[in-house]
This record gives C-alpha cells, sequence and structure tokens, in this order.
C-alpha cells in the first residue's frame, strides 16, 4: 500500500489480520524513514502502530473520540487519517503539528502537548455525550508515565464514580521519557507478569468445553472464576477506583487487540484496557534505548542511527552546563539534593544521579508533587535544585507560590527549556514563566547571558537563603569550567558598549545580550547594552542611571511582552514619577506556532532584524 494515498480509516474495515500486519510493517518503514529527515518523536510511535491500526479498525473515528496522551504518540493517528502525505512538513513551520491539533483534522478531537489530560478531558466528553443522549465512543489512550500523574489520578477517581461509558487504553510499555519510578509502576509490574483474569478464564473454557465432563466442571466454576476475579483484579488500583479491567493484551498482536477492543465496546461502564507494547518496536536504536535518548530526535541516519547534527566543540547543551555545575557545587556541600519529575536525561542529570545516587530524585511525571517535595527537603534543611522545563513549571505554579516562596524557602529551581523552543509548538514554548512567577513575593528570578555567568548565578544562588529560579534555553553555549566562582549580587546589570556618543540603549538578557552587542559592534552603532540578568529584583540603581540620561531605550524581549522586563521597568518609572523614552519589543497577546526558531521568531517580530529597524529609526 502506498502510505501516502490513505484518505481516512474507512479502508481497514475490509482489511484481513495478514493485511493489517503489512500494513504495520509498512507503517513503520515510513514513519522511521519520515522522521529521520524531519526529527520527531519516534520511539513512543513505534511502539503504537499495531494498537493504533486497531483502534481505527474497531471504532469509528472520528464520531468515536480517540484522545492520545501525550499527543506525540498519535503520528500513526495522523497517517491513517489521511495526513501521511504532510509528513514532510512535520513539526515545520506551517506544517502538520507532531501533537494532536483540532485545527488539523476533524479526527483530532483534543490537543495534549504536556501528560495526564486526556481522563479528565475524557470524561467530559462522556459527561457531554450522555447529556445530549447520544452514542458514540470516547477511547482515550494513556500510557503508564502519564497514569500516574496526579491528574490522572484525580480524574480516575471521578471516572469511578460518575460510572459513564469510556474504553481508557493503558498504553503500557513500562517506561515515559526516562525509566518510570514510583510504587505504582511496581504496581502495573505486578499486572504485567500475573496471569490476569481474563486470560485464565479463555484458556479455561477452551480446554473444558472439548468434552462432557468438562463442560459440567466448568458451569459449577462461576464462584472460582468470582473470586480469581476480585483477587487479581479488583484489587488492583483499577478495582480500587471502581473500574473493570481487561488484559494484559500484547499491544502488537493486532488480532487480539481487536478481539479486547471488541469486547470493551460491549461494556457497561468504564472499562480499562491494559496494552503491553515495546517502545521503539521495530527500530533497533529505538528498542534498546533505556535512556530516553530516542524520545525525541533530530535528523538521523536510519542505517546507523547515528544523529546529523553535532554540538560544536567547546560547547555544551545549557543544560549540561548547569548540570556540571551542580556536581561542582554538589562536591563541597552534602546538603545539595537534586529533583527531577521524569526529566534525567532531558535536563542532563545523569552525572549528578551517578555521582549522587542518595541525593537524587525521580519523582516521575508529577511536577506539582517534586515541587512541594523540594520545599520539604529545604525546611529540613536541605539544599534542593528542582530542575524542571519552562512549560511543565507551570503546571506547578501553586506549589512554588504556596510551598516554597510563602515560607521563603532556599529552593533552586532550574526552568530548562526557556524561551520559544522550536519544533515542538505552543505547547512547549517556555515563554510563560517570567510573568507568572514575577509576581510571587520573596522569589529571586534571573538568567544567563553565556556559559560563565551561568555557573556565577549557579553558585550565587547556593550562597543566599531565598528561593531562586534560574532559566536558561534550549540550545548550546560556549563552556569553559571557571576555577574561581564568585557571587553575583542579587538584582545587579551590568552595562556594554558605554560611550559618549551613545544615542540608543537596547536593555535584553540571556544570550540575546550578545548577539545584540556583537551585531552593533560590527556596524559601530552608538547603541549600548543592557544584560537586564535579574527580573526581581530589578536594578534601580542602574535605572536611575538611565532616567537621568535621557536617551532612547528598546526593550528587547524574547518572551511574552505582558507581564515581562519592560512591564518592571515602566511599573518602576511609574512608582518614582519618572519619564522614559521606552519602546517594547516581545511576543504579543498570542500562542506561538512551531516552526525554526528563525522563523517563529520573525512571525511574532521578536527577530534581531526587527530589533535594529527599530534602533535605526531611534538613532538618525
Amino acid at each position: 500500500m502506498d502510505i501516502n494515498k490513505i484518505q481516512n480509516p474507512l479502508f481497514l474495515k475490509d482489511l484481513t489480520i495478514k493485511e493489517c500486519n503489512t500494513l504495520a510493517n509498512d507503517i513503520r518503514s515510513f514513519l522511521i524513514d519520515s522522521v529521520s529527515k524531519t526529527g520527531g518523536h519516534l520511539s513512543s510511535n513505534l511502539g503504537v502502530v499495531e494498537l493504533t491500526i486497531a483502534l481505527h479498525k474497531v471504532f469509528n473515528s472520528p464520531e468515536d473520540k480517540i484522545l492520545f496522551d501525550v499527543g506525540h504518540q498519535s503520528y500513526i493517528h495522523k497517517i491513517l487519517t489521511g495526513r501521511a502525505k504532510d509528513f514532510k512538513t512535520l513539526r515545520q513551520y506551517k506544517g502538520i503539528s507532531g501533537f494532536q491539533k483540532r485545527e488539523e483534522s476533524d479526527y483530532d478531537c483534543w490537543e495534549a502537548g504536556h501528560s495526564s489530560t486526556v481522563l479528565s478531558a475524557a470524561l467530559g466528553m462522556a459527561v457531554a455525550r450522555d447529556l445530549e443522549h447520544k452514542t458514540y465512543n470516547v477511547i482515550p489512550v494513556v500510557g503508564d508515565g502519564s497514569i500516574v500523574s496526579g491528574m490522572s489520578l484525580e480524574a480516575l477517581n471521578q471516572i469511578g464514580s460518575e460510572n459513564k461509558n469510556m474504553i481508557i487504553i493503558f498504553n503500557d510499555n513500562n517506561m515515559s521519557i526516562s525509566q518510570n519510578v514510583g510504587a505504582l509502576t511496581n504496581g502495573f509490574s505486578k499486572l504485567r507478569t500475573s496471569k490476569p483474569y481474563t486470560s485464565f478464564k479463555t484458556d479455561v473454557k477452551s480446554i473444558l468445553k472439548k468434552n462432557e465432563a468438562g463442560k459440567t466442571l466448568l458451569a459449577g466454576m462461576s464462584a472460582i472464576k468470582d473470586k480469581l476475579k476480585d483477587s487479581v483484579v479488583e484489587s488492583g488500583l483499577f478495582g480500587e477506583f471502581g473500574l473493570e479491567y481487561l488484559g494484559p493484551v500484547d499491544g502488537h498482536n493486532i488480532k487480539d487487540l481487536i478481539h479486547i477492543l471488541e469486547a470493551a465496546k460491549k461494556h457497561d461502564g468504564p472499562v480499562v484496557v491494559h496494552v503491553l507494547t515495546r517502545k521503539g518496536k521495530g527500530y533497533k536504536p529505538c528498542e534498546n534505548d533505556k535512556l530516553g535518548s530516542w524520545h525525541g530526535v533530530g535528523p538521523f541516519d536510519v542505517l546507523t542511527g547515528k544523529s546529523l547534527s553535532s554540538t560544536p566543540v567547546g560547547k555544551l547543551t545549557w543544560s549540561e552546563i548547569l548540570s556540571e555545575t551542580l556536581c561542582r557545587i554538589a562536591k563541597t556541600n552534602e546538603d545539595v539534593v537534586a529533583i527531577t519529575p521524569a526529566m534525567i536525561t532531558g535536563s542532563k542529570l545523569e552525572k549528578f544521579f551517578a555521582a549522587f545516587p542518595t541525593r537524587s530524585f525521580d519523582c516521575g511525571i508529577a511536577e506539582e508533587h517534586a515541587t512541594t517535595f523540594a520545599a520539604g527537603l529545604a525546611i529540613a534543611g536541605k539544599r534542593p535544585y528542582l530542575c524542571i522545563y519552562s512549560s511543565f513549571l507551570q503546571r506547578a505554579y501553586d506549589q512554588i507560590n504556596h510551598d516554597i516562596c510563602r515560607m521563603d524557602l532556599p529552593v533552586v529551581i532550574g526552568i530548562d527549556r526557556a524561551g520559544l523552543v522550536g519544533e515542538d509548538g505552543s505547547t512547549h514554548h517556555g515563554v510563560f514563566d517570567i510573568s507568572m512567577l514575577k509576581s510571587i513575593p520573596n522569589l529571586i528570578l534571573c538568567q544567563p547571558k553565556d556559559g560563565d555567568e551561568a555557573q556565577q548565578l549557579l553558585v550565587s544562588a547556593f550562597m543566599q537563603n531565598h528561593p531562586l529560579a534560574i532559566r536558561y534555553p534550549r540550545g548550546t553555549e560556549v563552556y569553559k569550567p571557571i576555577t574561581t566562582l564568585e557571587e553575583i549580587k542579587m538584582g545587579s546589570w551590568t552595562r556594554f558598549n558605554t560611550s559618549d556618543r551613545t544615542k540608543c540603549i537596547v536593555m535584553t538578557y540571556g544570550p540575546e545580550v550578545d548577539k545584540v552587542l556583537t551585531k552593533i559592534k560590527s556596524n559601530d552603532l552608538p547603541v549600548e547594552v543592557i544584560n537586564c540578568r535579574f527580573f526581581k529584583p530589578i536594578d534601580e540603581d542602574m535605572l536611575r542611571q538611565i532616567t537621568n540620561e535621557k536617551c532612547p531605550i528598546v526593550t528587547y524581549e524574547t518572551d511574552m511582552l505582558e507581564g515581562g522586563l519592560a512591564t518592571s521597568i515602566l511599573e518602576w518609572a511609574c512608582d518614582h514619577h519618572l519619564q522614559l523614552n521606552l519602546s517594547r519589543i516581545g511576543i504579543q497577546d498570542e500562542y506561538i506556532t512551531h516552526g525554526s526558531l528563525n522563523q517563529i521568531r520573525k512571525e511574532a517580530g521578536i527577530d534581531i532584524e526587527t530589533l535594529f529597524e527599530k534602533i535605526d529609526k531611534l538613532i538618525k
């Protein structure tokens, strides 16, 4: 079959099991080849090929609602719903998204870039369906990493009490991004290895029905059957929530998947179908990956599995720079501990976890818990470093506010992937943390301009006793270990390119400082640059100097304009009855699409060319 010619899932209804298996092989080949060129989430999708085929064969999407948690495992769903021809644009500017996207297709009924949302959403759909007296199926597909999150457990609690018809596909590959952790994960292991009730019942029936004596014995086994069901299923996690449990079933056996899904369709009330899959199935580099390196990938060579991009010599990722520095600090400060919500590899904490195993904690996909856990450690005398991606940090806003900052606890928060992140799009852009955190009392918020300043800020963070968050972007930066790390004064900014001929001042932060400064120097422009490395507190002494100089100012922000750096500056000027000639550049009141950083920055009007057009007008 030509995968590119698939228009909708209806053709699956007429396929034999053999033809479905052939299709699965074809889709895997297509997927590996396509993602090797565009990059994307490969392992998770290779693991759900047969499952997605079975879902679309048994159910009638888009009337039946299929939701994926997390949405990055929806590539096969996109292929079967007519978007294979667009995969050359996957995650590219104005191309198809790497997640379910409602504007893309009627088959995408939900958008999930973060984990653990679809059970709540699916229950909402099921309740709305019943209120409207409709009969469509609601099928959330939830990974074993997502289902242990607090939000998923909250949803399961209500799903059991509402007792609405829902078919929850528990996609269990024993791995989310990193290896799953926790007591619930251990419970799932027991479910995988135990002789499940449904399989036992099928095996016994097939044996006893072969003769009359067996049929007689079978008729009297209902009590034993019920007892087994009670001990194996009802006592498990899902039974405690009042959910019927079917499985586990081989997630790569299309015939078995179809049978169990057909049975689930007939069930009255919520039912969990436990599907065992292998993440990365069909491509050895993915299958052998135990660290999550193939969770999300850039372009790679299919034959060797090697990435087509590499870190430049002398550079490390920002995550690595912070982690290397953290290890140095921890060697001399035994109170330093590291915490991550399931992102050991993503946040480059492998070295810390290896060097300090008793001081390292992976909380699973549970940002809220990880944050309050850090507060508990801090109040008991430890110095926690909590590392969370910016777009996931917003899930822990209440805990940062209520549990860390309100008690003024010295937790250091590493805000990874701050700013626009490119191809992952609107669900993952880390552009809200500045405005989100800036209003919280006691919190210090900063961002380094380069690798040296990153090291100094992290050391400074552990030399003070208040909550402090360091944000840093995706990408690489020059790294040279600083032999003597000095404390940076909280709230201090630095000035560059000062001269008597200055006609304009650019106030910015992060890597933009050096980018702007380089362009100014190369063009010999009468422009000064201020590194506003602290968003809170701000450098009031420097602001007074700037105000007295009566020079035009441009604030250049690559995050949300609302509540950002310029807002703080203007509020300060207003409170002190001072006037500033200030122009603002930043992201307006909108969500930013996916694409390369250059493309989406230009569309958002925060590219460096836009800044220098503004500068040219001011200095003429």
